[in-house]
């Protein structure tokens, strides 16, 4: 891609933020949209209309701007729960990294690789030349100014660690044992109507407790409604009188044979989900089987569109497959439009389908919960969209012909080193188009607003808002791929830096506003999205560092290219203390916060017995 047809996509995508930006500040201001813009408010009864016409509904404004800047992360935990806490921790630990990567990708390796002479490009003719003049690729080979860009990975690499440790793992282990452990910390208030709008408001402690009385009424029920016909219901969901003895039969053996029984923390009511339900252990196995080939097969159909998206980036590989389209290819606009704008649309649009799709994967595996299905579908798009969006588009071009160096290990880094340079203007694009674009179209919220339109032509009234939950299925996934480009990209074409540190920005203030305004959390994970950021981010090292290996022996640089293989052992271990150390926080309780013991809870604030609930299932019988 030449440097105009990025200026052109920049130039598209820039206005359309704008102009979202611009519509979103004028139109949440009319009382006829409020239900588009503020249905979480409206369900709370917060909502404030000012009646009458006012000449400032009609100009663009930024107050929201600063009240979603200054929202705490307390009233974000209160309003959104743990999981929403830990989305907007990713913002905020990209934005940290970024900030650092940023400064020593624009203002360090930039400038070296613009002053290279491995390309001999004429920079007097700067916007019909490749992208290629700010990247890597444009150092000599052999050249001493390589060791700078050695020494950014080292660098880059402790930097991201380091916010990994201090990745706030003690704060979200201290948040996470509180909400659990703390009886105030509970006490948030919801209607107790239906779907949580209508009705008196009730603790939100009470509310569930009810529920779940009333869920383990109709489990009595049912089993005995099945015992008068002699059969056997082989689940159960068994209450504790304190949390110490959940957590001892949540993580003890209860079968010499490990799948006759099935042990698991219950979900919360309004989490319950029971349409896959699986008795045995063999259904569940066999299920999940099924599951993976499927995503398989889903993976490699997605491969059309990502080839059909590499040919648009190549001009004169479009010419060949559509020669009827010869002459308008020849107009500059259209050509830039074509080679800088469209492919990274095209790709957007054919990946929006994937999430609802690996949602009903996750659910046809047999989870019986909203939240953990929400995370299985994370994990299931986040690994497609890495491998179809950047490995599939990486590996699409030449290096499918060297499919035999590909299955040699030892080869890897040396085909990464020579595949992954080459795609660096279509992921700016990338970034561009789908990052920019998404973040203003998400605040916009086109739909909703069409939908509402339409809704108050036909009736002629505003029924009630549909207050949705934020989908952390497709934005997870999303998020951090733009992160592993980041990370990737760094020290190889660092110009994606600043389109990358922008997204980012401007996601941080949008979803706040989000949160505030619009999503309201249906059921909550307890924080367990933050070990699939944790593995992403590992990978996006371990994959940078398996390129700079493969890139400085390319560039006849050995000693350097020996010395970055050090920094893959040193990053797996990091890995494997963050497990071993923090990870399981995330699966279950301790021992230590149950009986009061937690360093992290204030002693007056320690909540020594709860009822607890594990769900059991099994062959034998029931578990009490």
């Amino acid at each position: 891609m030449i440097v105009s047809a990025l200026l052109t996509s920049v130039g598209i995508n820039l206005f359309l933020c704008i102009l979202f930006f611009t519509l979103y500040s004028i139109l949440r201001k009319q009382p006829g949209n409020i239900d588009v813009y503020a249905p979480r408010l409206i369900a709370n009864d917060k909502s404030q209309t000012a009646s009458g016409f006012n000449l400032e509904r009609l100009l663009p404004s930024t107050g929201w701007v600063r009240r979603a800047w200054d929202l705490s992360e307390d009233e974000l935990l209160s309003i959104s729960g743990l999981d929403g806490v830990v989305f907007m921790r990713i913002f905020t630990f990209s934005l940290k990294m970024f900030s650092f990567i940023g400064l020593v990708g624009v203002f360090i390796l930039l400038p070296i690789n613009y002053v290279g002479g491995q390309l001999r490009i004429d920079i007097y003719d700067l916007p019909n030349k490749s992208l290629d003049l700010f990247s890597i690729s444009n150092v000599e080979n052999g050249s001493k100014r390589l060791w700078v860009h050695f020494g950014a990975v080292y660098i880059t690499t402790a930097f991201v660690c380091y916010l990994l440790y201090q990745t706030d793992a003690k704060k979200l282990y201290k948040r996470l044992t509180h909400l659990k452990s703390d009886v105030h910390a509970q006490q948030k208030f919801r209607r107790s109507g239906f779907l949580g709008l209508f009705g008196p408001k009730v603790s939100l402690v009470d509310h569930y407790g009810k529920k779940l009385d009333d869920l383990e009424e109709n489990v009595r029920v049912q089993q005995s409604d099945v015992s008068l016909t002699r059969e056997e219901v082989p689940a159960a969901f068994v209450s504790f009188k304190s949390r110490y003895g959940a957590s001892i039969a949540l993580n003890i053996q209860q079968s010499i044979d490990p799948t006759e029984w099935i042990i698991e923390q219950a979900p919360e009511p309004h989490d319950v989900y029971w349409p896959f339900f699986f008795e045995t252990f063999l259904q569940r196995w066999i299920s999940k089987l099924a599951v993976i080939v499927a995503s398989i097969i889903l993976t490699l159909l997605f491969l059309l569109p990502v080839v059909f998206v590499q040919g648009l980036t190549n001009l004169n590989q479009l010419e060949t497959w559509l020669p009827f389209l010869k002459g308008v290819l020849t107009i500059t606009f259209v050509s830039q439009v074509l080679t800088g704008y469209l492919p990274s649309l095209i790709l957007q649009l054919a990946l929006s389908i994937v999430p609802p799709i690996m949602k009903i994967f996750s659910s046809m595996q047999g989870h019986f919960s909203h939240s953990e299905i929400e995370r299985s579908a994370c994990i299931k798009v986040l690994w497609f969209t890495i491998w179809n969006v950047f490995f599939a588009n990486v590996l699409s071009g030449s290096v499918f012909s060297q499919i035999n160096k590909i299955l040699d290990l030892k080869n890897i880094p040396f085909v990464l080193a020579v595949a992954v340079p080459g795609q660096a203007s279509f992921y700016i694009a990338y970034v561009v188009t789908s990052g920019w674009t998404s973040i203003s179209s998400e605040l916009f919220r086109m739909k909703p607003l069409i939908w509402s339109v339409i809704g108050n032509c036909a009736s002629g009234t505003n029924d009630e808002p549909n207050v949705p939950s934020i989908p952390y299925t497709s934005e997870i996934p999303r998020i951090l791929l733009f992160e592993l480009l980041g990370i990737t990209y760094f020290f190889l074409a660092p110009l994606i830096l600043p389109f990358v540190l922008a997204y980012f920005c401007l996601g941080y203030v949008v979803y706040r506003n989000q949160l505030i305004n619009v999503y309201e959390p249906k059921f909550d994970t307890g924080g367990k999205f933050w070990p699939i950021v944790h593995n992403s981010t590992i990978f996006s090292l371990l994959l940078v560092q398996a390129i700079a290996v493969g890139i400085f022996g390319l560039k006849k640089l050995p000693l350097a290219s020996s010395m970055s293989v050090p920094l893959l052992i040193l990053t797996l271990l990091f890995n494997e203390y963050c497990r071993k150390r923090f990870f399981p926080i995330f699966r279950a309780y301790s021992a230590e916060v149950p009986l009061g013991l937690n360093k992290f809870a204030p002693l007056s604030k320690r909540r020594k017995s709860e009822e607890e609930r594990v769900y059991a299932r099994g062959s034998a019988g029931f578990l009490f």
